[in-house]
């Protein structure tokens, strides 16, 4: 028997971690098991030809939110060409309110809870020539605990690559799919520093992204394995999702001591209005988190990503701007991310509540609360579009120290410009051009700033179309 597994990135420099589980699972039990990943931006055509090559007979579909409909119209089309295969869908988009996808003539079973326990179920009645159940449940893996990264270094990989050293999150936050979980399971310390440590075996510049929802849940061993990472015979990139309350003195210490560049931290922030964060059940003191953060961001070692959710009850458009200027100086990037309502989360179930109104269609993205108007979040897209143009690309970097927060507070900032931008030329962001985006953020600050800031604000621009431009900057900066 014949097992094909398959997912849809986001874009090539991202790496599936579901697929390869789930094929050492079955390896485990003497499957023999192929995989194939491509993107979204990928020819459906071409990825659909590949597929039909595998002639598998239990093909595994990995679903989210960014990839369902491509998936299952792939999913389709192959079941009409292969109309023997098994077509079986598993992923966090398919795990809860299953019956979306059970009525699905081309869907065979809906796999829920732990992939490798029920993706094993699966392939042993196809092999029996069983027929599968609506939607099978994995109960918890006995085999998450054991040794291994389900990369292997003679795989073509992207630039990021995901390991999984705990499943589970202490937290019930009411926006995320974990809050349907409970209880935390991790590997050892050893188990996990060792795992970590065969990523040197790619000889590629990686980052490692841990996808544990919260890394340093257990604070000892957190510290434990950041000593571990320490030593130079780990050379890689190293993403951890922390909770900064959780960070104690030591960690502080821990974390200073690693070379620029070797650690990336993020931290949920989410907002700062005390009412939004009691809603939501997260129960920490935004202050705490806020100094957390900012403490590791001046340590100039780390890199800090902090996330802030746009769409949660209780936050009109002023709350959020306090959130954003409260935030904005205390990372490296600020990550302005819009409240999804993902099947399985009590928000999704409290939503009426709210008046929130969301797509029908995934990632489920709210339009609208009883706080915030679907006007006040466009606002907020081009808010978020225009900080990736600005402050995350590091394009603007001179300006923007400058301009924020003496003469603008950053708020203020980014919305007024992101009015100005649509007003003055009439096109989407991402059609005005670089060159442009410089000449038109020197006019606006210049009618904004006091006169005596024009040479200034000039000076700085010229600085950041030289650093990142090689062509000569336009002549009225």
């Amino acid at each position: 028997m014949k097992i094909h597994l398959f997912t849809l990135n986001a874009s090539h420099s991202h790496t599936a971690l579901a697929i390869r589980c789930l094929r050492d699972a079955l390896e485990a039990t003497q499957y023999t098991v192929s995989i194939r990943e491509a993107t979204l931006k990928d020819r459906t055509h071409r990825v659909l030809a590949a597929l039909y090559r595998e002639q598998a007979d239990l093909y595994g579909f990995s679903c989210y939110i960014w990839n369902i409909d491509q998936m299952l119209g792939l999913a389709q089309d192959l079941k009409a060409l292969c109309p023997s295969c098994r077509i079986v869908l598993g992923g966090p988009e398919v795990s809860y309110a299953p019956e979306r996808f059970t009525a699905l003539p081309f869907v065979d079973s809906v796999l829920t809870g732990e992939g490798e326990a029920a993706i094993q179920k699966a392939a042993a009645l196809t092999a029996a020539g069983q027929p599968l159940p609506c939607v099978i449940v994995g109960e918890p893996y006995a085999g998450f605990g054991a040794p291994g990264i389900h990369y292997r270094p003679e795989e073509h990989v992207g630039s990021l690559v995901y390991y999984e050293s705990s499943r589970g999150c202490p937290f019930s936050c009411a926006f995320c799919l974990s809050s349907a979980e409970t209880g935390v399971r991790a590997k050892s310390v050893a188990d996990t520093l060792s795992d970590l440590l065969a990523f040197e075996a790619f000889e590629k510049s990686l980052t490692v992204k841990l996808v544990d929802r919260t890394f340093n849940f257990d604070r000892e061993r957190a510290k434990a394995i950041w000593r571990g990472l320490l030593d130079k015979s780990y050379t890689k990139c190293y993403h951890f999702e922390v909770a900064a309350h959780l960070l104690d003195e030591e960690s502080f210490a821990i974390l200073a001591k690693f070379p620029k560049g070797k650690i990336r931290l993020e931290i949920g922030l989410q907002s700062t209005n005390e009412m939004t964060l009691a809603a939501i059940a997260r129960h920490t003191d935004a202050a705490q988190v806020l100094n957390a953060a900012r403490r590791l961001t001046e340590s100039g070692n780390c890199h800090v990503h902090l996330d802030l959710i746009a769409g949660l009850p209780h936050e009109d458009l002023t709350s959020f701007a306090r959130s954003f200027d409260r935030a904005y100086a205390c990372c490296d990037v600020l990550q302005l991310g819009f409240l999804k309502l993902l099947h399985g989360t009590a928000l999704r179930r409290e939503a009426k509540q709210f008046g929130m109104i969301a797509e029908a269609k995934a990632p489920y993205t709210v339009l609208k609360t009883d706080s915030l108007s679907f006007e006040e979040i466009e606002e907020l897209h081009a808010v978020s579009d225009l900080m990736e143009r600005l402050r995350d690309s590091g394009r603007f970097d001179r300006t923007l120290k400058l301009l924020l927060p003496e003469i603008f507070t950053p708020f203020s900032f980014f919305q007024a410009f992101a009015t100005y931008l649509k007003q003055e030329t009439g096109l989407e962001l991402q059609k005005i051009s670089q060159r442009d985006l410089y000449r038109h953020l020197s006019h606006f600050a210049k009618a904004h700033a006091p006169e005596q800031c024009h040479f200034a604000i000039g000076e700085m621009l010229r600085a950041d179309f030289a650093a990142a431009e090689v062509r000569r900057p336009p002549i009225d900066l």
